[in-house]
């Protein structure tokens, strides 16, 4: 039970995980294909792996979900995604890796038909065995069972000498062991510890980034390893009423020049907000908010500079999400999480873009409610909170290698709130593993700039003297793991955000180097 004590499980988890382990049972089929064991009544609960390198990869992975939907095989959580060299033949290119898990009435036969039938769908042929291929589906497990077949073998033979496979299954899971079928999982694996143990003997986190595996979100027609560097994302408010800057980029000729201003600092996004979410802000309609935005946001596609960067757009409105994608915006910030908009979940789902999802409790004017600023443990609460939101995204048809989760600094937060958060991100992303080791990855956002509790800790009245307080809560979030910092002042942040990854380099290959 090693591996759960490094997991970071309570005594009472890892008895627990120990007796799930010891006692689960399962059933082994040994059938034929039109078996009778096909006609099943209830869901079982299913994990299959996906794989690409052929094509637009990314494009495969949506078709393919689409079609397993429209086969009986409800997805009910993503893995992130991955980017893999090749296997045994390596003579070809790199392939995407992920995997899902679903229910579904299908037997085990009736699903691999599907699978099949699907993948011929998409263009796939009979070629070399591990050659390339537009898609890839195996069936990893199928409930409780083993299956034993002339043409299907569950858990799949080989899954677990296969490092691209084990990383995305292992997202699929929680450190939490919270059911029958998962235990069986685990008991598969036929090590003391499950899978758990199984991913660290094959090398486990230490692999992604190494190994030719890493982690990756698409993005703007590629791919994005966030574990390489912290993006610094500059705040463009087109706003007459934000907190820090309000009126002084309405014109589209002074929003352009401050863009090109913080990409020459070396800003790696731009995050164009055309409605205040600052505390007791008055709600603009859809109407007004695009009128402000879409000038701005097609000038600034047209800049030379911005080849290259991200345009991201800090909208809670679905139908202003939908335009700005198609203006050509690369991401959607939205604080409220979906809160505001029953619709943004559903949008997003098409859309096909990353999707930032925030912690906010009520809206900017109730946000900073006396109710909405009660917490016993801010970071498990704001932790379960935001969970809630992207299982919801999740179930709506976001994969979680599309999400990037924002714990709401300032938003429905109490100074002292604010800075368990600032040095709480681990504690933040050990609470979500809990139930998804996928989320928990997620890239992590934190927007503290010049905020109020900067001012009120400093006594620095006026927003526009909190650069300095900003760039020592940067530096605090960037060494707790943020990944992708919101600033005002670019130049100053990107400094600090380089010498924070230039420290905590040093100190991975301090730490390798002493293994």
């Amino acid at each position: 039970m090693g591996i759960l004590k490094c997991l970071g499980l309570p005594r009472h988890q890892v008895f627990t995980a120990r007796k799930y382990l010891n006692v689960s049972s399962f059933s082994c089929l040994h059938t034929a294909q039109n078996s009778s064991v096909e006609a099943r009544s209830q869901d079982e609960d299913v994990v299959i792996a996906l794989g690409s390198n052929v094509g637009n990869r990314v494009h495969n992975f949506k078709e393919a979900l689409k079609m397993m939907k429209k086969s009986g095989i409800q997805v009910t959580r993503h893995a992130c995604l991955y980017e893999t060299a090749p296997a045994y033949i390596t003579d070809q290119p790199c392939f995407i890796n992920s995997a899902v898990r679903a229910v579904t009435k299908l037997g085990p036969h009736e699903l691999l038909a599907a699978l099949k039938r699907i993948e011929k769908d998409l263009g796939r042929t009979d070629g070399i065995r591990y050659g390339p291929r537009p898609i890839d589906l195996d069936i990893l497990f199928y409930g409780k069972y083993k299956v034993r077949s002339d043409i299907l073998n569950i858990p799949h033979e080989r899954i677990w000498e296969r490092p691209f496979v084990i990383a995305p299954l292992m997202d699929l899971l929680g450190s939490a062991i919270d059911n029958d079928t998962v235990a069986s999982w685990h008991a598969f694996s036929s090590h003391s510890g499950g899978l758990y143990e199984l991913w660290e003997k094959l090398g486990g986190e230490s692999l992604i980034g190494q190994e030719g595996i890493c982690r990756v979100m698409p993005v703007a027609n590629g791919l994005l390893d966030w574990s390489l560097r912290t993006s610094v994302m500059g705040i463009l408010n087109l706003t007459p009423d934000s907190f820090s800057d309000g009126g002084n980029f309405q014109s589209v000729e002074s929003a352009v020049s401050q863009v090109r201003l913080m990409i020459s600092e070396g800003a790696d996004i731009i995050d164009i907000g055309a409605q205040s979410t600052r505390p007791k802000a008055s709600r603009i309609s859809v109407e007004e908010e695009l009128s402000r935005l879409i000038p701005v946001l097609e000038a600034v596609k047209s800049m030379p500079e911005v080849e290259g960067k991200l345009i991201s757009v800090d909208t809670f409105y679905s139908d202003v999400a939908s335009e700005a994608v198609s203006r050509g915006a690369h991401l959607i910030n939205d604080v409220s999480a979906g809160q505001l908009d029953p619709n943004m979940f559903k949008v997003i789902a098409d859309l096909d873009v990353p999707y930032v999802a925030m912690h906010m409790r009520g809206d900017p004017c109730t946000m900073q409610s006396s109710e909405n600023l009660k917490y016993d443990d801010v970071c498990k609460e704001v932790s379960s909170e935001l969970y809630s939101r992207v299982r919801q995204a999740e179930l709506s048809g976001i994969p979680a290698w599309r999400i990037i989760i924002d714990p709401g600094i300032g938003f429905s937060k109490k100074t002292e709130d604010n800075l368990d958060i600032l040095t709480g991100l681990p504690a933040i992303r050990a609470e979500i593993a809990k139930s998804s080791f996928a989320i928990s990855r997620a890239p992590i956002l934190i927007g503290p700039s010049r905020k109020r509790f900067l001012g009120d800790i400093c006594s620095r009245p006026s927003a526009v003297e909190r650069d300095p307080a900003t760039i020592a809560s940067i530096t605090a979030g960037v060494l707790a793991g943020a990944n992708i910092v919101r600033v005002h002042n670019v130049k100053d942040n990107c400094d600090a955000v380089k010498l924070c990854d230039a420290i905590l380099k040093h100190k991975h290959s301090a730490m390798k180097s002493r293994q």
